[in-house]
């Protein structure tokens, strides 16, 4: 163990400095996914609202079978499958587009709980008071909604940075292919992959207290609006 850790310390330097723009390739990819399914999201929760019912039918279609169909699968499809018909992404756009698709549909469903959240007769005030649909959830519904989202949300983001990772079977030089080039280099898989781990552990973990201590605030809150 000791040896192990002497390795590890004499080369963490170096690899770090590789791993450094990796990093940033994943938390680009992370964050450009979550911002593009955040907005899907929303339009997916209109849709599965809506008074018509193919609408309706549609957007289910559509999640169950986004939710059925591995990442990988649909990676591979939008990076390699759609240049046969002309349409050719960078590695890092179809990422980006592969994770935002699946990752929507996960959002809907924190937004559609935190929508119920919200007491039905504010939403039918606002529709009186001549408010379209649009503008309720935009003006009353959605910033209720963040304070019981902010949580899930969170967890989601951590979620998709951890999947992020597949992007790496696609050519996004992201933190797992710069550590497969770095581990086949060296012959030292163990080491560079605990080195790995312990980044992707330093970004999530803060934002993982952060979700618990949301949690905690709400339910603080709640508790004092009870009494």
């Amino acid at each position: 163990m000791i040896d192990f850790m002497e390795t590890l310390l004499e080369n963490a330097p170096g690899w770090l400095e590789r791993l450094r723009p990796a990093l940033f390739i994943t938390l680009g990819v992370t964050a450009a996914s979550f911002v593009a399914a955040s907005f899907l999201a929303i339009a997916l929760e209109f849709a599965r609202q809506s008074r018509f019912k193919p609408v309706r039918w549609a957007t289910r279609a559509f999640i169950d079978f986004v939710r059925c169909v591995p990442i990988l699968a649909i990676l591979y499809l939008l990076y390699f499958g759609l240049p046969g018909v002309g349409i050719a992404f960078s590695s890092f756009v179809a990422g980006t587009i592969g994770l935002a698709l699946v990752y929507s549909t996960y959002i809907a469903e924190v937004l559609r709980g935190g929508v119920l959240a919200i007491p039905r007769g504010q939403r039918e005030a606002a529709i009186a008071a001549g408010f379209t649909p649009l503008m309720t959830f935009r003006h009353i519904v959605l910033p209720q909604a963040l304070r019981v989202m902010a949580a899930p949300l969170l967890v989601t983001f951590i979620s998709l940075l951890k999947d992020s990772s597949i992007c790496a079977l696609i050519a996004v030089n992201e933190l797992m292919l710069t550590s497969k080039v770095i581990m086949s280099e060296t012959f030292m898989p163990l080491h560079v992959f605990v080195l790995v781990g312990a980044i992707y552990f330093a970004v999530a973990w803060p934002m993982s207290l952060l979700a618990r201590w949301i949690e905690r605030r709400l339910a603080r809150t709640g508790r004092s609006a009870a009494i």
